[in-house]
């Protein structure tokens, strides 16, 4: 990257933490603040101001996997615990990577390198016109003009898109959601982003496309229908 990548670590355990400063210092480019009290790195990583999130898992009275689905959405984090019975709810929440400690300087350097493509790509995107997703085991590209909408599965996201087709990808819809821009779509439910451009009509309770599609929105999203006034 061209800039220093802003990092942050919360655990409970001051040695773990002293590794990881250790280990950004050696990789080089990396700024990181460390937290051994799980609240007070929430309180900093709520502010948004970080590429990347350290968090360990078991902390006491506080559970990473809790801090992760609640950080911004362009916030990559990576998982640093020594209880591998927690990879799988970790890559649930898209998580860029899982480190079992102990770890060593190489595989920390797998990581940081998978969240750097990460924030490049995303980079990319919100500058671009297309979106790169994952279909199984081959790559899609999708126009950002040719989306409608998407909706939130179990473990996956559903593209629909303007020319029929529909696009199945293992993704969160907080990730998809922060691959695309902000101003042309709309979070309007826990399941469902739309695209402004492709709504004909709404009320407080539901949104109508284009095409027909009636989609409900959510009560806490309500307030998002204001990105649509004067369309």
């Amino acid at each position: 990257m061209n800039r220093i990548l802003r990092c942050i670590a919360i655990d409970d355990e001051p040695l773990a933490l002293e590794v990881l400063e250790k280990f950004c210092a050696r990789y080089g480019g990396i700024s990181i603040d460390t937290y051994s009290n799980p609240q007070e790195g929430m309180s900093a990583l709520a502010d948004g101001m970080y590429d990347v999130a350290f968090l360990d898992i078991q902390m006491g009275d506080v559970n990473g996997l809790n801090i992760a689905a609640s950080i911004p959405a362009d916030t990559c984090f990576i998982f640093t615990t020594a209880y591998l019975e927690y990879a799988f709810d970790g890559f649930n929440l898209d998580a860029i990577d899982y480190l079992h400690k102990p770890f060593s300087y190489d595989r920390f350097r797998v990581a940081v390198d998978k969240a750097i493509r990460r924030l490049e790509y995303n980079d990319v995107v919100e500058a671009g016109k297309s979106i790169v997703v994952k279909q199984e085991y081959n790559n899609v590209t999708i126009a950002l003009s040719d989306i409608l909408y998407v909706e939130a599965m179990e473990g996956y996201c559903k593209i629909f898109r303007s020319n029929g087709v529909c696009t199945l990808s293992r993704v969160m819809l907080k990730t998809l959601g922060a691959m695309l821009p902000a101003k042309r779509f709309i979070r309007i439910h826990r399941s469902y982003i739309v695209s402004a451009d492709k709504v004909r009509s709404f009320t407080r309770q539901n949104i109508t496309l284009v095409n027909g599609v009636t989609i409900p929105v959510g009560r806490q999203y309500s307030g998002n229908l204001a990105g649509l006034s004067g369309r």
